[in-house]
Formats: C-alpha cells, sequence, structure tokens
C-alpha cells in the first residue's frame, strides 16, 4: 500500500547539490527528505579520482565522497528514500511528488537537485576508457595530464572553452570536429586558433576510442566525414565536449527552462520563478558544474528554505485569530 511521507523539506536528487541542503536543512530542524533517484550519488559515484574537492590532501574517490555525504546527512537527520520520481504538482505548498514505488512525498519547500548528465558519443571503446583516458571534463581530470598529448571533441563553446583550458596543462591539444567550422562564438574561436599549443583536426568523425586492457587510452580512431579515409590520433587523453543535458523532464510546463533545459533562477539564487521551490547544483548550473559549486548551491537552497518557512510560518501566526 502507498505510503505518504510529509517533511517539512522535499528533496528531490542525491547528488552533492542534495545532500549539502540536506545537511544543512537537517541541522535547522526541517527533517528534510532526499528522495536519491536513478542514480545515488549523482555524477561523481562514476568518477574514480577526485582530486579538486576542498579538504583532502590526497587522491580520493568520488564514490567513497558520496557515501561520507549521505552518511553526514543521515548522521543530523535526513531521511533517504530509494525511490524516483515520477511525477511532481507545485501549485502551491505543501509541494507533492509521486515515486516509482507509488508512495506520496509532501514538502512545505521543494528543492530541486536532479543534476545533468554529460552527452557521450556512443562509440566503442569510450565506456571502456571512461576515467582511463576518457572524461567529459576537463576541469576535473586535466591536472592529471600535465606534460601529456590530448585531444578534445566537439565543436561548440564548451569544446573550445575545454581546449583553451587543457592548455594550462598540456603542450599538446587537439580539437577534434566533425565539420570544418565550429559553433562557438567568434571571440572563443579567435582565442583558439591563436593559441600556439592548439590545433584542429577538421572534417573527422571520431569512430572508436583505443587502447590496451589496464593500460588505457593510447589513440582515437577517426574518419575522414570528405574522404572517408581512417587514421587514429595518438593521444593519452581524450575529452568529450558536445554538451549536457539537465534532468529537467519532470518540470517541463511547470518551471521556467531555458533553451538547453536548465532551470531559470534569480540571478546569485537558487530560487525559481515558484515561491519555496528551489533549484540547485548542475540542473541549474551549466557554466561551472563543479562538485564544489554544486555543494555550494545546496546550502544557499537550505538556507532560502530556511527563511521561506520561517516567513510561511510567521504570517501563519497572524492569520490565527486573538
Amino acid at each position: 500500500m502507498a505510503t505518504t511521507h510529509k517533511t517539512r523539506m522535499l528533496i528531490i536528487g542525491s547528488g552533492p547539490a542534495g545532500l549539502s541542503a540536506a545537511i544543512y536543512g537537517a541541522r535547522a530542524g526541517m527533517e528534510p527528505i532526499v528522495v536519491q533517484g536513478l542514480q545515488p550519488g549523482g555524477q561523481l559515484t562514476i568518477t574514480t579520482d577526485v582530486e579538486n574537492y576542498p579538504g583532502f590532501r590526497d587522491v580520493i574517490q568520488g564514490p567513497w565522497l558520496m557515501q561520507e555525504m549521505q552518511a553526514q546527512a543521515e548522521h543530523v537527520g535526513t531521511r533517504m528514500m530509494w525511490d524516483t520520481v515520477l511525477e511532481v504538482s507545485m501549485d502551491g505548498s505543501p509541494f507533492r511528488a509521486i515515486g516509482d514505488s507509488g508512495d506520496i512525498y509532501e514538502g512545505d519547500v521543494l528543492v530541486i537537485a536532479t543534476g545533468a548528465q554529460a552527452k557521450w558519443l556512443g562509440a566503442p571503446g569510450e565506456q571502456e576508457f571512461s576515467g582511463k583516458g576518457v572524461s567529459a571534463c576537463a576541469t576535473c581530470d586535466g591536472f592529471f595530464y600535465r606534460g601529456k598529448k590530448v585531444v578534445v571533441i566537439g565543436g561548440g563553446n564548451t569544446a573550445v572553452e575545454e581546449a583553451l583550458y587543457l592548455t594550462n596543462h598540456s603542450p599538446d591539444v587537439t580539437l577534434i570536429h566533425r565539420r570544418d567550422s565550429l559553433r562557438a562564438e567568434k571571440i572563443l574561436q579567435d582565442r583558439l586558433f591563436a593559441h600556439p599549443n592548439v590545433k584542429v583536426l577538421w572534417n573527422a568523425k571520431v569512430d572508436s576510442f583505443v587502447g590496451e586492457t589496464g593500460k588505457g587510452l593510447t589513440g582515437v580512431k577517426v574518419i575522414d566525414t570528405v574522404t572517408g579515409a581512417e587514421s587514429v590520433v595518438e593521444t593519452d587523453g581524450a575529452f568529450v565536449a558536445i554538451g549536457h543535458a539537465p534532468a529537467t523532464e519532470l518540470f517541463k510546463g511547470k518551471l521556467e527552462l531555458d533553451e538547453n533545459g536548465y532551470i531559470i533562477v534569480e540571478p546569485g539564487t537558487p530560487k525559481t520563478a515558484i515561491p519555496g521551490v528551489f533549484a540547485c547544483g548542475d540542473v541549474m548550473d551549466h557554466v561551472y558544474r563543479q562538485a564544489v559549486t554544486a555543494a555550494g548551491t545546496g546550502c544557499m537552497a537550505a538556507l532560502d528554505s530556511e527563511r521561506f518557512l520561517a516567513d510561511l510560518d510567521f504570517k501563519a501566526t497572524q492569520a490565527v485569530p486573538a
């Protein structure tokens, strides 16, 4: 039989943003419920070495970091629910979510932390060498390729920005693009073409990622889209930069989304257009997309939730006849 779970603070998503919101929310006495979703822990659960999360002098493992965040959230009073939200109602507080289990979750405030997923090519070897030479985040993993040869795959702003960032670590960066012109903004293209450590491989479609089991990636096989000729670009690291897809399907027609599907929030805050509904982490951030920035916006969502509830409670007391 379906159960209704009620809380002051309902959080959908359990990555760094959702769990940080839960930690702050629990400490403020909101007794949050976190509905974990299809990928409990978010993208960090499929990330191996993490070297840029503050507080750890040595490399840590992504899954371990998320286990610790969850344990901390539970320790201070968060309830974790192994369920996936299929439907949400945001007509007003309390907000309601229906899970795949049939259970109903109601919260006086709603925090959306459903995240985003990197888009992948789907080419052979891509998943096999993920974390072993293939990555979708230069700012996360570029440091591991200091002094090594790398390639970036894509032709938009993300790809050009990733390529330029990687020049901080690599003296040999190749941008692989399947067309003969880039989609990126002109100012970014000008910077790219002017950089001595970057070259562009035009009209090249990635066919597969090649390497050795146990040793990692050694190259990227490409096909010339004009001549059909095949070749292998030798490289130590390949960064797939063809964009991200925010997990906002649930909220289409209910919240304002930008042209790429990210939730639009009030600048500098996690506030959506609906009072009491907050969005944090990669579901609203298409610029930084880091675990630490996601955690920061999760904290902001919890603090704003606390203020919203305090105002709600005050108005309720004022409405009671003397």
